[in-house]
Order: C-alpha cells, then sequence, then structure tokens
C-alpha cells in the first residue's frame, strides 16, 4: 500500500543560490496557499492509494471468493456443533461406563437409564434446534422473496450482496493469523537461530499458494506461513490430492501442521512419506503422519528436525511405592509423540507386545511389569524359556520360570485355576466377573519369547488367552514377531491389547489388520537399536488401550536404569509378594484336566501314554520353580535366629549383613547352635518367615551381594 505524503511541505525559507534576491511579501500567506493547494492533491492521491490497495488486495484473495465459500463453511461448522451440543459424546461416554459396569447389576441399570435419558434430551435438543431453524429460515426467505418482487432487480443484486458479503465477512482469516511478509525464501539463511520460538498458527489453502514456486526444504522456513507453503508444494509435487493447511505450530523439535486432502483419504500422504523426507531434507521417520479420525479428510502432519528428539521432555517414571496401586487402576508407561501420557490398566486385559530385535521388547514389558508389581491385589508370574525375562524386577515377581518343564506346569496350574474361579465367582459373590482384591489377587502371567515356547505351552496360553478374562488370570504375550510364523496361530487380532514396535510391515498387518498401513500404523518405519545408537527402541503404535481410542500414533515406552528396578524390586520383596488365596487354591481339586494333558491308556488299561504335564500343588510349583514358600508361621527355630541376627547387627553397628557374614557372625556367637550352619541352611531356615535374600547394594566390597536387612528381620519378631 502507497503511503500518502504528508498534507503540508515545509518550503524552503533561505535563499538559495539561483535566486538573485530574496524572496519578498508575506510569507506565511504564500505557506497557507502552497499548503491549501497541497493537502488537496494529498488528500485525493491517499484515497487513489486507497483505493488501489484494496483493489490489489481484493485481487490477491481472487475476489474473495475462497472467503466466502470457507464463511458459509463456518456457518455451517458451528450449526452442526449446536445441533450436537456434545450429546454424542457424553451418550458415548454414558455407553462406555455401562460397559465397564457389566457384573454389577444397579450400577449397569443405572448407567443403562443415564444413556435412555441422554438419547430422549439429545432427541428433544435436535427438535427444538430445528424449529428455530426452520422460523428463522422461513422469515429470511419471505423477505427476500417479498423484497424481490417488490424492488425488482436492484434488491435482488443487493440480496446476493449481502448474502456474498456475509460469507466474507465469516471466512475472513483471523486477525491472529496474518503474519507480516517474510523475505523471499531464497534468500533466508538456514541456521538454526530462533528454535522453538515460532508458536504461531495459519491456514491456507491451495488457492492461496503463490504462482510460479517450487518445493523448498523444510530448514528454509521461518515462519509458519512459510511452513504452510512449503508442506502445499511439497505435497503438489509427490502428487496429493491436497487442499489445505492448517494449525501450523513451532514446536521444540520441529512442526506439526494439519493437512486436509480434497478427495481420498490421508493414506495419500502416508504412501509418500518416505519421498516428503526427501523433498523436505528429513533424516528417516522425520515425517510422522497421523490420520484424524473425527475428521476423515484430515491428518495431523509432524516434521522432525534432523537430530531432534519428539520424547526428549517426556517426565520420567513416578515412583510407585510397595502395594500402592490396585491392578484395575491405570498407570503410566511412556508418553505420545504429542506429549499425552500412555496409562495402562491391565486387570482382565490380555495383551501381545511386538518388537524385533533391538525394538525394546525387554523395556516394555520391564515397564509393564513395574507397574503391576507395585499392586497390593496382583500376583506376577515371569516366564521366559529363552532369555532372562523381567530382569532386574526379579525380586519383585512371585514365580520366575524359565525351563520347558517349568512353564508348562504354570499354565496347566492357572489355567486350572481360572476354571475354577469361573465356579467360584457365584459362591463368592462377584457377579459375572472375579473382582480382584487383597484378599483375592490377580494374576499377571508375562510370557516372553512366546515363538520358543513349547507347542504343549502355546496350546495352554491359547486356551488361557480364552477363559483368562474374566477370572483376572491374565497373559502378557512377547514376540519378535506377530505373524503366524512366530506365533503358531492367527491369534495376533483377537488379542485385546496390542503394542508394537519396530517391525516388518508384515508384522503390523498381522496385528493390526490388512489395511492398517494406509490408516496409520506405522511401526514397521521404526529403527531398532544398534550398540552404538538407541534410535527407536521402546518406541510403540498401541491399539486396545482401555478408555483411550485406537488412533495411529507414536509412543514411547519410560527406560527406567536397572539400579532403579532394582531398588524397587527390592522394596517390594521386603513388603511382602502376594499369595494366591485359598478360596482358588481349595476349588481346583475339583476340576477336570484339558484331555490333551491326560495320560493316555489302551483299551486293558494300560498305560500307553504319560501325562505331558502334571497338575501341581502351589506349593509344588514353587519348589519346582526355585521360588520361596508361602509365608507362614514362624518356626521357633528361625524365631531364635532372628532374634540373634538382630542383635549381632546391633551390636556391630549395621543394618544389613551378607548372607555368608550373617552365618560366620552366628557360627561365632554361639558355636553350638551354629557350628554346622551354611548359606544354605540359613536361607532355607529363614524363608518362611522372612522370604529370601535381597540385594544389599555396595557391601564388603561388592558391587550388589545378597543379605538379610535387620529392619525386614525385626518386623518378623
Amino acid at each position: 500500500m502507497t503511503t500518502a505524503p504528508h498534507p503540508i511541505r515545509q518550503r524552503n525559507l533561505s535563499i538559495v543560490k539561483d535566486q538573485p534576491e530574496p524572496v519578498e511579501g508575506t510569507v506565511v500567506e504564500h505557506q497557507g496557499e502552497i499548503a491549501k493547494q497541497n493537502g488537496a492533491a494529498s488528500w485525493l492521491q491517499a484515497q487513489v492509494a486507497r483505493a488501489t490497495a484494496a483493489k490489489d488486495h481484493a485481487k490477491g484473495n481472487k475476489l474473495y471468493v475462497g472467503w466466502s465459500a470457507r464463511g458459509y463453511r463456518n456457518l455451517g461448522r458451528r450449526w452442526l456443533e449446536a445441533w450436537r451440543d456434545g450429546y454424542p459424546q457424553m451418550i458415548a461416554t454414558a455407553k462406555a461406563e455401562r460397559e465397564a459396569a457389566k457384573g454389577d447389576s444397579s450400577a449397569e441399570a443405572s448407567a443403562h437409564e443415564t444413556v435412555k435419558d441422554l438419547r430422549a434430551d439429545y432427541w428433544r435438543h435436535k427438535w427444538i434446534h430445528l424449529g428455530k431453524t426452520a422460523a428463522w429460515s422461513a422469515v429470511g426467505v419471505a423477505g427476500a422473496a417479498t423484497g424481490a418482487i417488490v424492488g425488482g432487480t436492484l434488491v435482488e443484486t443487493a440480496i446476493g450482496v449481502v448474502a456474498y458479503a456475509t460469507g466474507v465477512y465469516h471466512g475472513r482469516p483471523d486477525p491472529a493469523e496474518v503474519e507480516p511478509a517474510a523475505p523471499p525464501l531464497s534468500v533466508i539463511e538456514q541456521t538454526d537461530s530462533g528454535f522453538g520460538q515460532d508458536a504461531g498458527q495459519v491456514f491456507m489453502t491451495v488457492d492461496q499458494l503463490p504462482q510460479g514456486g517450487a518445493p523448498f526444504p523444510i530448514a528454509q522456513a521461518r515462519t509458519s506461513q512459510q511452513l504452510a507453503e512449503c508442506v502445499l508444494r511439497a505435497l503438489i509435487a509427490e502428487n496429493v490430492p491436497v487442499a489445505e493447511v492448517s494449525d501450523v505450530i513451532r514446536l521444540s523439535w520441529g512442526w506439526q501442521c494439519v493437512v486436509r486432502v480434497s478427495e481420498g483419504t490421508p493414506e495419500a500422504i502416508i504412501k509418500v512419506a518416505g519421498d516428503l523426507e526427501t523433498r523436505f531434507d528429513l533424516a528417516a521417520n522425520g515425517v510422522r503422519p497421523t490420520p484424524l479420525k473425527e475428521r476423515r479428510a484430515c491428518a495431523v502432519l509432524r516434521l522432525v528436525d534432523r537430530g531432534a528428539d519428539p520424547f526428549a521432555s517426556a517426565p520420567g517414571l513416578p515412583y510407585r511405592p510397595p502395594k500402592s496401586q490396585s491392578i484395575t487402576d491405570k498407570f503410566r508407561i511412556g508418553s505420545s509423540v504429542g506429549g499425552d501420557p500412555l496409562e495402562v490398566a491391565l486387570a482382565g486385559v490380555m495383551g501381545l507386545w511386538v518388537a524385533a530385535s533391538g525394538g525394546g521388547k525387554t523395556g516394555i514389558l520391564q515397564a509393564l511389569g513395574e507397574g503391576i508389581t507395585a499392586c497390593y491385589d496382583n500376583i506376577t508370574i515371569d516366564l521366559d524359556p529363552h532369555g532372562d525375562g523381567l530382569e532386574d524386577l526379579h525380586d519383585a515377581v512371585r514365580i520366575t520360570a524359565r525351563t520347558h518343564e517349568q512353564i508348562e506346569a504354570v499354565l496347566l496350574f492357572f489355567l486350572v485355576m481360572s476354571k475354577a474361579r469361573a465356579r467360584l465367582r457365584k459362591k463368592l459373590g462377584m457377579g459375572r466377573k472375579w473382582k480382584a482384591s487383597k484378599e483375592h489377587p490377580a494374576v499377571t502371567l508375562i510370557f516372553d519369547e512366546f515363538p520358543k515356547a513349547t507347542e504343549l505351552a502355546k496350546r495352554l496360553t491359547f486356551d488361557l488367552l480364552l477363559v483368562g478374562r474374566k477370572e483376572l488370570i491374565e497373559v502378557e504375550l512377547a514376540s519378535q514377531g506377530g505373524t503366524k510364523l512366530y506365533l503358531g496361530e492367527n491369534i495376533a487380532q483377537m488379542i485385546a491389547m496390542k503394542g508394537i514396535g519396530p517391525c516388518k510391515v508384515g508384522d503390523t498387518r498381522a496385528v493390526f489388520g490388512d489395511g492398517s498401513v494406509g490408516e496409520g500404523w506405522l511401526p514397521h518405519r521404526l529403527a531398532p537399536a544398534t550398540d552404538t545408537d538407541p534410535k527407536d527402541a521402546g518406541h510403540i503404535y498401541i491399539q486396545g488401550v482401555p478408555g483411550m481410542p485406537d488412533e495411529p500414533i507414536e509412543y514411547k515406552v519410560h527406560e527406567v536404569p536397572s539400579e532403579t528396578l532394582r531398588k524397587l524390586a527390592t522394596e517390594r520383596l521386603e513388603a511382602g509378594l502376594v499369595e494366591p488365596d485359598q478360596d482358588s487354591l481349595d476349588a481346583m481339586a475339583g476340576i477336570d484336566l484339558p484331555e490333551y494333558v491326560e495320560p493316555v491308556y489302551d483299551i486293558e488299561g494300560n498305560l500307553k501314554k504319560e501325562a505331558p504335564v502334571e497338575l501341581l500343588t502351589w506349593e509344588q510349583l514353587l519348589k519346582l520353580c526355585d521360588a520361596e514358600p508361602m509365608a507362614g508361621a514362624q518356626p521357633e527355630a528361625a524365631i531364635a535366629v532372628i532374634a540373634d541376627a538382630v542383635d549381632l547387627m546391633d551390636k556391630a553397628g549395621v543394618d544389613r549383613m551378607r548372607t555368608e557374614t550373617l552365618v560366620a557372625a552366628l557360627a561365632e556367637h554361639d558355636p553350638g547352635a551354629y557350628g554346622d550352619l551354611t548359606a544354605e541352611s540359613l536361607k532355607e531356615l529363614l524363608a518362611p518367615a522372612v522370604g529370601k535374600p535381597v540385594t544389599l547394594g555396595q557391601l564388603d566390597g561388592l558391587n550388589n551381594p545378597r543379605g538379610f536387612k535387620r529392619e525386614a528381620l525385626a518386623r518378623h519378631l
């Protein structure tokens, strides 16, 4: 826009060299006359400049056709929002509460009444809203028709102009989104100055895109307007039917915006994600599209700067004291790329966790294990036929099974317990689902390296997946692949909760469905760790989390240091591990075993084939898995040893002793009573009372020996 000249120009009153004589007369009158003439000319120039600017503005915005269309679209959206008035969301929430109340007839009936009331209110609201709309529409149409009949063409034209102007007014850009003119992209320096400072938003359609430009690297974008232009040009170059870019935000790790396509679905963006990384000059997986369920034509496009980490500012693991939560509670295990917490609850939820070697599977399972071992109403079981399972959480696990014999025995035991609980629920007044409590705890089996299990173990697991949910005996399977080749059966999609890390595209389709890649589920684009680079280890896409929508969003699971996990495990062991309820154990006696684990006899009654696995008692199962027996009443011998041990620690001025050191101190204190005592016999003697030895930290020149703490011993006196 041209700036108008000042209405009064000061005339030079000094004598200039080309004037032979000074100016004579009244100087003020002379200046006033000039001022009048200049003022009139300046006003005229200003009006011409304004008209020219208005014409250029209208021409540059294509006579506001896009504004008018957007305005009526905005009006339609507002009408639709008023029509719904939040009722669909409230009804969906009420239905979810009704579903969650299954098993509690009173709560379920109350929730059902709430759903009915909300639907009735929604029906009344829609009729009232429709009536108001019809009334105002009738008034408007009648007025326009009367004006057109009486006033003729002139009034019709005026009505059309008013209608067009109304659309333009409601479709004009928000002043907060209008950004100052930026320097030409060709001269913008590609530096990181001002990184993370621009938090503005912008709306740009394809029609508003400047003509003649070519795609350019994203590093050249310094404003939201430039980023929108960069994205539009790149998508057009990749033949994506893009319509607009909106909600542009600069974040500490890159850019985020919403892209709308004019036809098809955002799958077109997903297909060219790799090519877009080249267009934008970003690293692999630097383009992360997430389709929006509530807007089928739109996707959130996250563009990660080279070397940046969207999860760098995610909060760490919260401290959870021993027995501080229930298995029904949600607990955070990670964060999304957008900063939202990933919270899970495992009560009655079967899970499948897939990640290739280096994908962070152990860390994912440890995050789950850390949460469930803090529960006062859950028994944690660790199964792994190949590796070390939950590793640093070992002390907080009730049973650790590593051999095929141990794993098969554990699976059969809890399969039978689940059948026993199904018959026991009614007697205990629980309804249609087992209710976890301190007296009747849930059981969670974390089964790592499932593909390496025996065929019998897999069959037992499949049966437990079918019947264990209602009895709160849940299984969390972990595998390096999600296809039938790994799992033995096509069970991936039948499992409720599925978390997938770095993997192959076949695993993505096997777990999330054949069309999942086009919907934005892209764990196969994540890179597993190497010896020197963690890459995307621990990053997952997840479905089936209770209370969360199934959206293709990338999450990162908390990485917890081994030392922290060991410390937590020791605390939870000292607080006492959760034991099975006697009701369930007693009810198992009347349960028939699956046919495939029964021995086979010929027609004459001779044993033809031995049972592949036997149903053990709880004590036998603990012994088979080298777990400590249940803590019960302390024998007198154990009480005497505990009292002497506490006294010896007090005299020595220490709060802990290694097992071997304690044995030597007891033998020196009373050779007659403890002369033949060994470390193994001491552990066996104290196990029923205080449990097995715990890790002690640095002691006696060792990094992490095992032994007993004075405080834990004194609690049993």
